[in-house]
């Protein structure tokens, strides 16, 4: 996924939205932690260029496959794209039994559903600190789990 997850997003950021970066799109060495340090540069530099870039550049019309788009529909897109991938991640994870820290908002582990007021518990608090940790082995952060209560919205069964 690391490697889709990269070239993809070179490719819709510099082919479709005109965004490039200088860096190479994959690490030299490919293994996680050099994975996560040459994405957080790249999304950092692609995130400079897209601060940079007016209400009306978002707004153009550009190539989205074989058809025409705006720029903000493209990247919406994208956006969505990283989400089916992140998705599809953690129900990998959830099957090999793993703890899953919050994404969008608070998970099984970090105490159920927002309705019962579960934590959001970010396993970093920024890249930084996540390229800092994970050099060193990776912080883990105890999880409280789901509680008493069901983290479903499903009704008993």
């Amino acid at each position: 996924p690391s490697v889709h997850q990269c070239l993809s997003e070179d490719k819709w950021m510099s082919a479709m939205l005109g965004i490039e970066t200088k860096e190479a799109v994959l690490p030299s060495i490919e293994n996680k932690f050099d994975f996560m340090k040459c994405y957080a540069r790249a999304a950092q530099t692609r995130l400079e260029e897209l601060r940079s870039k007016s209400d009306d550049w978002f707004g153009e019309i550009t190539e989205f496959f074989e058809v025409s788009r705006s720029r903000a529909w493209v990247l919406t897109r994208r956006i969505t794209h990283t989400s089916h991938h992140r998705g599809q991640l953690t129900a990998y994870l959830r099957i090999l039994g793993k703890d899953l820290y919050s994404t969008y908002g608070p998970s099984a582990d970090t105490g159920g559903l927002p309705q019962n007021n579960a934590d959001v518990i970010y396993r970093y608090s920024s890249i930084d600190e996540l390229i800092s940790e994970e050099e060193k082995g990776g912080k883990r952060l105890a999880l409280p789990g789901s509680g008493m209560k069901r983290p479903t919205e499903r009704a008993k069964e």
